[in-house]
């Protein structure tokens, strides 16, 4: 083909294109045009139906809902007729029951007139009776000639001297049975263990006497201008008497222990031969050393004689101090060692702890060994002391009971008081001076003349016995015995002393005639 027939064919296919799209377009947009037209009608169609199904549905529903209001009437009403016939019924229930109170009301009404009415009878009765009864009583004291009171007083009288006669009775014959069978057993128990535990009781109480070699060694001790003995004055805090004995010196002062430190700085100073102020308080710290270990090896030996073992160390150098430590003039560590042997051998014998009794013993007066520097008596002071070092509870409670301060909780803590009281009571024990003697005496027979009906009383053997003599036309034997009890209690009541006090009352009936 020639070049222009090829630009012919590509002028006619340019132009047809130019043509061919606008029409193209044209035909498009009528189709689309189309379409939406055919989609509105058929939106318009499908919102008809819609709503026509809306409508219906919406009746359907109203119909429902009226059927359902309609029903839960009739339900509402049936149960309100039912309500109404059970109101009526309860209306009913409560007219009846109104009208039964009523007629209980008007029955008490009638029982409360009755009742009313009996009381009147019986009030009439009983003055009827009461005149009746005076004029009997009236009757009887005119027969009789005793007044009501008089015949009152005759009978308690009566009565009192059968009752003191049946109590007499009842304590002689008590006392007897308990007597056959403690008594001997008792005094068995304990004159064993006295007989296998003895002590050196008495101990210097204020004093002690250092040995000179000469007499030319008291100015030595006094020193220039008395420089020595003042020294060693202050140091022990215990006083120097120097006088006229030959070849001594006094020691005087109450705390034992620092009169034992001064004695034993005194005989090192009087064995080294130099006397002045330093070497004194060097003697003294070394008696006080001396001493500390003595304390110390008193303590065991203590726990070695009674076999207690397990002791705090603190704990032991408290007994040895009480080697140091005197009460009534009785030595504290010995009394201690024997009440805990005592102690234990009377546990033996019963059957009871052993071990328990003799600790107890050992330890009761260990507040003994800190009562002169510390507030309190020497029970709360051991008892406390004790608890420190979380001693035995039992142990504490024979300690703390063994002055009757507390009741004793076990058989060892009466067994502690009793070897106490053994200890105590041993002659030679204790040394009580004149004044105190005299005292209890004095206040024994006080006592026993507070009491009606005693004519004489005389308190004998030292304050362990006192005796009654009463006057037989105002005592009965049966009172006697009444009164030896009142007596014995009011001396455990009101005085403090060692072991037992015997109460002997005394009646005497003499029959005297004279042959002429």
């Amino acid at each position: 083909m020639s070049q222009n027939e090829i630009l012919m064919i590509i002028a006619t296919f340019l132009i047809s294109a130019a043509i061919m799209i606008p029409v193209g377009y044209i035909l498009r947009k009528k189709i689309a045009e189309s379409k939406i037209q055919s989609a509105e009608n058929e939106a318009r169609r499908l919102l008809e139906n819609a709503s026509i199904e809306a409508e219906n549905k919406k009746k359907e529903e109203i119909f429902k809902a009226k059927e359902e209001i309609l029903q839960n009437r009739n339900e509402l009403d049936k149960e309100i007729k039912e309500r109404r016939g059970e109101i009526a019924l309860q209306e009913k229930r409560i007219i009846q029951k109104e009208e039964s109170l009523e007629r209980k009301n008007e029955n008490l009404e009638k029982r409360e007139k009755e009742v009313e009415k009996k009381h009147q009878e019986i009030d009439e009765q009983k003055k009827t009776l009461e005149e009746v009864f005076n004029r009997q009583m009236l009757e009887l004291q005119r027969i009789s000639g005793l007044s009501k009171e008089d015949a009152k007083k005759q009978i308690l009288e009566e009565l009192d001297k059968k009752i003191t006669s049946e109590k007499a009775n009842l304590i002689r014959d008590l006392d007897a049975k308990a007597k056959e069978d403690a008594v001997k057993n008792a005094r068995e128990i304990i004159g064993f263990a006295i007989q296998k535990c003895a002590a050196d009781h008495t101990s210097e109480t204020t004093v002690s006497v250092v040995a000179l070699p000469n007499d030319d060694m008291k100015g030595r001790i006094i020193g220039r201008e008395g420089r020595n003995i003042k020294a060693l004055e202050t140091l022990t805090g215990i006083d120097l008497i120097i006088d006229d004995t030959p070849e001594a010196v006094i020691l005087s002062g109450f705390d034992p222990l620092r009169r034992e430190v001064a004695k034993i700085a005194l005989e090192k100073l009087i064995e080294d031969g130099r006397i002045h102020p330093a070497k004194i308080e060097e003697m003294v710290e070394k008696a006080k050393e001396e001493v500390e270990a003595s304390i110390k090896s008193e303590g065991e030996r203590a726990m070695l004689e009674t076999g207690v073992n397990g002791l705090p160390p603190d704990l032991v150098k408290l007994i040895g101090k009480l080697k140091y430590r005197t009460s009534y003039g009785q030595n504290v560590l010995n009394h201690s060692i024997e009440v805990s042997n005592l102690a234990r051998i009377m546990a033996e014998e019963i059957g009871v702890n052993p071990k328990i009794a003799r600790r107890a013993g050992l330890l009761h007066d260990i507040g003994k060994a800190l009562d002169h520097d510390m507030e309190g008596t020497h029970v709360e002071i051991g008892v406390e002391v004790l608890k420190k070092f979380k001693e035995n509870e039992l142990v504490i409670n024979a300690v703390e009971a063994h002055h009757g301060d507390v009741e004793p909780k076990t058989i060892e803590a009466i067994l502690v008081q009793a070897a106490d009281a053994i200890s105590a009571s041993r002659p030679g024990a204790r040394r009580e001076t004149l004044e105190t003697y005299i005292k209890r005496l004095e206040k024994l027979e006080e006592i026993a003349d507070s009491f009606e009906g005693v004519e004489k009383s005389f308190a004998i053997q030292a304050g362990r016995e006192v005796r009654l003599i009463v006057k037989p036309d105002k005592i009965s034997d049966d009172e006697m015995v009444i009164m030896a009890r009142n007596v014995a209690k009011k001396v455990e009541d009101e005085m403090e002393y060692p072991g037992q006090i015997k109460v002997n009352v005394i009646r005497e009936t003499r029959a005297i005639e004279y042959a002429k």
